[in-house]
């Protein structure tokens, strides 16, 4: 695996989960509400982007999936990419950086998979607070993740603005659920986890299909401590598996890079790190 010395770049620009059930974080601030912090730069981004974004709604079954779009400005058809969240459920910060992936040149889709979970048939935004939409992230049937982000990734390749190709992206809990959707969907061209774990069985494994590019923070033991074995188990099968490692970011390191000015910030180095890098990646699949 590669490891990173961190360097500030110069653009500004979280959670595992077993695979089939899912932990729950350990470390949930029981008084924040289920929505993230709105600090000031994720709100500006959000409220004056000049790209067009929506909410739709995607039929899987007889569920309805709740997800948010930003589409780039260009005059072609472009790769688009799945976000997939954190055990939090959607938040803004993400929505923020579906935002950023668009001003990139690139269709961007984040799918709330509480939808229709919630107290009331809501979705994440019903929860009370953080913890209550971790623990119904827990609960979640892998089965039924698996189908909505079929039905993502169906709805969203079809979209006049998309080329047909699609990548998947997620982080913590949806990194993990980044690297489970691989083994479930042969039509990706590309898997980016942030800081989640891979499948164990190598069966599963036998059916990725596309690249799969880890992002880990170097102070994550907990998720770091997996990696050799999803090293060993995907070049066993004969699968792309390509891990970097970035020295001092903790886990979650993507949220906290949208959550803070600091330059000097490990995470924030880490989040700048990343986002060049995701550029790179999506750039190539893209041809």
């Amino acid at each position: 695996m590669r490891r990173i010395a961190l360097l500030v770049l110069v653009t500004a620009l979280g959670c595992q989960s077993a695979q089939d059930a899912p932990a729950l974080e350990k470390d949930v601030d029981e008084k924040q509400t289920a929505q993230d912090q709105k600090p000031d730069e994720v709100d500006q981004r959000l409220n004056n982007s000049p790209r067009h974004s929506e909410w739709v709604e995607i039929q899987q079954g007889d569920r309805s999936v709740a997800s948010f779009v930003a589409y780039p400005e260009a005059p072609d058809k472009r790769l688009a990419l799945i976000l997939i969240h954190e055990n939090r459920g959607m938040a803004d910060w993400l929505r923020a950086f579906a935002d950023q992936v668009a001003e990139a040149g690139y269709v961007a889709i984040v799918p709330d998979l509480l939808s229709g979970m919630g107290p009331g048939g809501g979705n994440t935004d019903s929860f009370a607070d953080t913890a209550a939409a971790t623990r119904a992230i827990g609960a979640l049937p892998p089965d039924q993740v698996t189908a909505d982000l079929k039905a993502v990734a169906a709805y969203i390749a079809k979209q006049p603005a998309s080329s047909g190709k699609v990548a998947v992206a997620g982080f913590c809990w949806g990194g993990s659920q980044t690297f489970r959707f691989a083994t479930n969907h042969a039509d990706l061209v590309a898997a980016c986890v942030f800081y989640g774990s891979g499948p164990t069985d190598p069966a599963d494994i036998a059916r990725i299909k596309a690249p799969v590019y880890g992002f880990y923070g170097g102070n994550d033991q907990r998720i770091n401590g997996t990696i050799p074995q999803s090293e060993e188990l995907m070049k066993a099968a004969g699968k792309f598996y390509e891990p970097v490692i970035y020295d001092g970011a903790g886990h979650a390191f993507m949220r906290q890079a949208a959550e803070t000015d600091d330059l000097a910030d490990p995470n924030k180095q880490a989040g700048i790190a990343s986002w060049e890098r995701l550029q790179a990646i999506l750039a190539k699949h893209s041809k």
